[in-house]
């Protein structure tokens, strides 16, 4: 295999040295231009177009044609690594994701009868939240999509272009009822058997997950392996349980191959030996499937700060597992902007600063604080769980000890941000405000208060605390609620701090009114604003959502009863009034101190309490409302990426 690698870099060598060359390397993008638009003064084209609930948009790549050609080629390399693996994401979301796109993808590409009925219409869309989602469920809120074209339509279609899906498939698109929940988090259900997240095999129970890792953990390990982070769960023939482990040689091991192959290369280019070192045992944990390289990596990549690329790849964030072990697979490759970096680095060094100062137990607080460093990037190519719909901010390694004795790495996808604000407009923001100078605060502060409260978010919030000694992992101990309670946990010290006069004695903001925006934006959005997303009827299921409706809701109540916070009706519609933002910081480092005691303690039934009672139920009242209001400003609630596509040029 490494003389095919070889043979490969030579080939990239050549194009790279060939002469009379303006640049290698070109980002193109491969959208739909047809659609209305969303377009800057510079003629750049932000919308593309919406389907659904969704709205589609594209990016730039900043600070791109400044790179040498060294660092293009090495963006290109784990560019091209991290879509090698875009179809794994597909197929752990569900196990007949695979089939069910290539077939209606043939039917896009060579159908040859009526383009303009309504079933085809509705084939389009249907087909397109599917490339959304990464497969036939909702990519927030879980829920099979229904198609809103007869199974007669489909039948035909596929025969046309000599196509077919078998009968049971048929029956999993058409009947609402078959696997209609990728991720079940009822806590009155079995979470494995209702979900369709295709992490276990058919026949495998909560039960059996949970006496099987029982069984293998060792619970007196000082720096214990990310379990269970990179396989499916089966039952073998004598009904045993067994891993199915993605190596080369394992499960995925078809698209694990050309993954490390493009790592091989764009390890050749690395920037410096630190960040070539990372690179090398990330393929030997990719070749191997072995958890302790997994490790191994995580602390070379952690150490590896120097250089202006930089890059995620792996079997990363378990949201998707309604048990709290399995991986999703993920890239993101970033470019570093350096103007924003060293502005907020001052977050990063001031670590210890806030864990002092945090109003959390003494006993949950780390007395050094080890490396976190912090970046605003350009991202330049995403894939799997991270793509189309990406997140704004990143940190990582997740094993807790690694983040105590190593540090972690924290990043804020700059561009990523740009194109959500240059999309979103004032709509949502003049609707639901108070009043006038709740509009004007957001407006003056309300981009650089959604940097700062990511930027502490991710910084501060995933790097502050830690568990009491002999309490297992969260998602042990909290199974279904640990990932809404570490986000809980990350907002609620971001919320915490954001109206800290320290931030301005630190240069970051010019004045409290930045953290008072965020205030304004975190009440609405995580008491009504999110509820755009969440279908009439249905709980809130998402992880990030139920943190954001907990914290919120439960600030709300106990505003309500000081008067620091307000309900107030007007002409028939809900606004949230914030009286006294001091004494609601009061309740949000209140909440703080019990969400990290239940996180430092394992209290099941604590973390049970706060979510099922202020993070799942919706008031309907309050959600038909915001529904029937944001329905007349046509405003999609989710948003998503066209990736640029980054060629070699001769």
């Amino acid at each position: 295999m490494s003389n095919y690698f070889s043979y490969l870099l030579v080939i990239l060598l050549f194009i790279a040295c060939a002469p009379d060359q303006k640049e290698t390397t070109t980002s193109k993008s491969t959208e739909n231009q047809s659609a209305t638009a969303l377009t800057d003064a510079e003629g750049f084209q932000w919308q593309t177009e919406q389907v659904a609930d969704l709205g589609i948009l594209r990016y730039k790549i900043h600070g791109f044609d400044k790179l040498s050609m060294e660092q293009k080629l090495l963006v290109y390399c784990l560019t091209e690594s991290g879509l090698a693996g875009r179809d794994i994401m597909y197929d752990q979301n569900y196990r007949h994701n695979l089939a069910i796109r290539d077939a209606l993808e043939k039917v896009m590409r060579d159908f040859k009868g009526n383009r303009k009925s309504d079933d085809w219409s509705a084939f389009e869309d249907y087909l397109k939240r599917i490339w959304f989602s990464n497969g036939i469920h909702h990519h927030y809120s879980n829920d099979k999509f229904i198609p809103g074209f007869s199974k007669k339509f489909l039948e035909n279609a596929l025969a046309d272009v000599d196509a077919s899906l078998s009968n049971e498939i048929m029956e999993v698109i058409f009947d609402p009822e078959i696997d209609n929940k990728k991720v079940s988090q009822d806590p009155n259900k079995d979470l494995v058997k209702y979900s369709a997240v295709n992490f276990y095999g058919p026949k495998v129970t909560q039960s059996d997950v949970e006496k099987y890792y029982e069984k293998i953990i060792d619970k007196n390990a000082k720096n214990p392996i990310s379990y269970g982070l990179n396989s499916r769960l089966i039952k073998n023939d004598k009904g045993q349980i067994e891993e199915e482990v993605y190596s080369s040689k394992g499960k995925y091991g078809a698209a694990i191959l050309p993954i490390a192959m493009w790592l091989d290369l764009a390890e050749r280019f690395s920037e410096n030996e630190a960040q070539g070192k990372a690179i090398v045992q990330l393929v030997d944990y990719y070749m191997t499937g072995d958890l302790s390289k997994w490790d191994d990596y995580n602390i070379a990549w952690t150490k590896a700060t120097e250089g202006d690329i930089d890059y995620i790849s792996g079997f990363v964030e378990v949201y998707n597992d309604p048990m709290g072990y399995r991986g999703s697979y993920e890239s993101i490759v970033q470019i570093k902007d350096f103007d924003a970096s060293a502005r907020m680095k001052k977050v990063a060094k001031q670590a210890q600063w806030f864990e002092n100062n945090s109003p959390i137990m003494d006993a949950h607080k780390k007395k050094n604080v080890k490396g976190i460093s912090y970046n605003v990037v350009t991202v330049a190519g995403e894939s799997g769980d991270a793509s189309p719909s990406t997140p704004i901010g990143v940190n990582l390694p997740n094993a807790n000890w690694i983040r105590k004795e190593h540090g972690s790495k924290s990043v804020s996808l700059g561009n990523i941000i740009e194109a959500y604000n240059e999309a979103s407009g004032p709509g949502l923001l003049t609707e639901f405000s108070h009043d006038q100078q709740e509009i004007d605060r957001a407006q003056e502060f309300g981009k650089l208060a959604g940097k700062i409260h990511t930027a502490l978010h991710e910084v501060i919030g995933h790097a502050s605390g830690q568990l009491e000694d002999g309490v297992a992992t969260p998602k042990e101990t909290l199974k279904n609620y640990a990932s809404p309670l570490e986000e809980a946990r990350a907002d609620l010290v971001s919320l915490y701090f954001i109206v800290d006069k320290k931030l301005k004695n630190m240069g970051l903001m010019p004045s409290i009114e930045v953290g008072k925006a965020a205030y304004d934006q975190y009440l609405k959005n995580g008491y009504m604003l999110q509820l755009r997303r969440i279908e009439p009827g249905n709980n809130i299921e998402q992880a990030h959502m139920r943190n954001r409706h907990a914290v919120a809701s439960w600030a709300i109540e106990k505003g309500q009863t000081d008067g620091s916070v307000e309900i107030v009706k007007r002409d028939g519609k809900t606004y949230i009034d914030i009286k006294d933002y001091m004494k609601l910081r009061e309740h949000f480092g209140t909440l703080l101190r019990e969400v990290q005691r239940i996180q430092s303690q394992g209290d099941y039934e604590a973390a049970e309490k706060l979510f099922e009672s202020y993070g799942v139920q919706v008031n309907k009242e309050i959600h038909d409302e915001v529904l029937a209001r944001s329905e007349r400003l046509n405003i999609p609630p989710y948003y998503g990426f066209i990736n640029p596509e980054l060629e070699l040029v001769v």
